[in-house]
């Protein structure tokens, strides 16, 4: 899943003085708190907005006003996506309420239901999407936002619909086929980064006997919160598209192939021997059991201590690693792109996403989701810190300096993948986002059989 934990920390879009940022709150004390600007959706006029907030002319007009905005993202990410609106607020006048919590998945449905909806959510999952759809709280974007939404590839405005009515704007785009490691530590034991799946398991064996420090090859943990288990789906979802390819994958999402069915079955059995080897995991924590109770946050840390030699996690792990750490190819840590079990699947990328989505029309509202679908708010975000890529099309790709950034971004729009979204993301909430969460997670914990995990999900599924 897009958990959204999107990563990344470090630089700064904001480099300036404390001076700059009162000439701005100066230049933006034009705008009017009366009537709607152009963006923004609303019927009025908004005073001229000058120097550095001129930009922001479309979204003025709401000065005042509060938008509350409800996600997944939480710190250090949430750090910097704070920021990358702080300019926008800044001039507009208009204040961002952001909260986000590891309860995300659980909470939003209770909220809307109960009728304490946040006017924006940043939904990673298109069948949590669908299912807040069906509730008939979620209101349609602003013509404007559907004019943005030309910089996106069709696919991802499919994503961010349904019943082909176009609902959520299309935020990140993150890479999940990533495997975490330390170049340092590989260049001093004499490994290579394998090329092939074949070449990834013999390495894992060789590190396993040579028993270097105690530690083991790999390392993972389930552990989020309400949504703990989903680091689980995309070990499955990797070795589906990578064994079998993109049209077993789509049968997969539809249920037209099931958990139960011997394709799924037999990757289940192949991602047991890779992460439920005992011989292999969990490096710097314990047993294969402990993969359950590890946070995905602190998964990796035994790879800067020397207990663990990798990790498979998205491109937005990058923000878990600590200040400091050199993140590149000779740093402390890099990553390589997970390889295809099967060798005849061209370059398989499993990728998630986020999407905006508003439960109210508010013109102040419609401003705040505007200025998200926009190519100058997505530049924003990308030059605040590292570890977050957006497939918005209109994004110079040259303002991707971080490493991790430049390899998820090429891989994310290389025509030669076969790419797909993550596949628990777009199922029913209540499979993607429920039980295969709870299932997969009884698979790591207790030992719970491939047999009955896979029919416990199955038997989920909306009749």
């Amino acid at each position: 899943m897009n958990l959204s934990v999107s990563s990344r920390l470090r630089r700064q879009l904001f480099v300036a003085p404390a001076v700059l940022g009162l000439a701005l709150a100066a230049a933006c004390s034009n705008n009017s708190s009366g009537g709607g600007g152009g963006g923004g959706g609303g019927t009025g006029s908004a005073s001229p907005l000058a120097g550095a907030c001129a930009p922001f002319q479309p979204y003025a007009g709401h000065a005042g006003t509060t938008v509350t905005m409800f996600a997944s993202i939480t710190s250090p990410e949430s750090d910097s996506l704070e920021k990358s609106w702080k300019q926008f607020s800044d001039c507009t006048g208009i204040k961002i309420s952001y909260e986000g919590s590891n309860d995300f998945e659980s909470q939003l449905p209770v909220r809307v239901s109960g009728g304490n909806a946040p006017d924006l959510a940043i939904i990673p999952q298109p069948g949590l999407l669908a299912q807040m759809v069906k509730t008939g709280h979620v209101k349609r974007p602003s013509a404007t936002t559907e004019a943005n939404e030309a910089k996106w590839s069709p696919v991802w405005k499919t994503y961010g619909s349904v019943d082909g009515v176009f609902y959520a704007a299309p935020m990140s785009a993150n890479m999940k086929s990533l495997v975490w490691y330390s170049p340092k530590a590989f260049q001093q034991a004499g490994y290579q980064v394998p090329k092939t799946w074949a070449d990834l398991m013999t390495l894992s064996d060789t590190i396993a006997k040579s028993g270097a420090n105690g530690g083991k090859p790999w390392c993972g943990g389930l552990g989020s919160g309400t949504a703990t288990g989903w680091p689980a789906t995309d070990w499955l979802e990797e070795v589906v598209l990578g064994a079998q390819g993109g049209d077993v994958y789509d049968q997969w999402v539809s249920h037209k192939i099931k958990f139960s069915d011997p394709q799924v079955t037999q990757a289940m059995q192949t991602v047991a021997g890779w992460m439920q080897n005992p011989a292999w995991v969990n490096g710097g924590f314990g047993d294969v059991k402990s993969i359950a109770t590890t946070t995905f946050q602190d998964a990796g840390s035994p790879i800067l201590k020397g207990k663990c030699w990798m990790l498979q996690q998205a491109s937005f792990y990058e923000a878990q690693w600590p200040a400091g750490t050199k993140v590149g190819p000779d740093g402390d840590v890099f990553a390589f792109h997970l390889p295809a079990v099967n060798p005849a699947i061209s370059n398989p990328v499993e990728g998630g996403g986020e999407f905006v989505t508003a439960f109210a029309n508010r013109p102040e509202v419609q401003a705040v989701q505007d200025y998200l679908s926009t190519a100058d708010w997505a530049s924003s975000r990308v030059k605040v810190a590292s570890g977050w890529v957006s497939a918005n099309q209109g994004v110079d790709k040259s303002l991707y300096t971080d490493p991790i950034d430049q390899l998820s971004a090429a891989e994310l729009t290389d025509p030669a993948a076969t790419f797909r979204f993550d596949a628990s993301d777009l199922m029913p909430a209540a499979v993607g986002s429920g039980q295969e969460w709870k299932s997969l997670t009884a698979w790591f914990a207790e030992g719970q059989s491939i047999q009955k995990t896979a029919r416990d999900i199955d038997s989920a599924w909306p009749q």
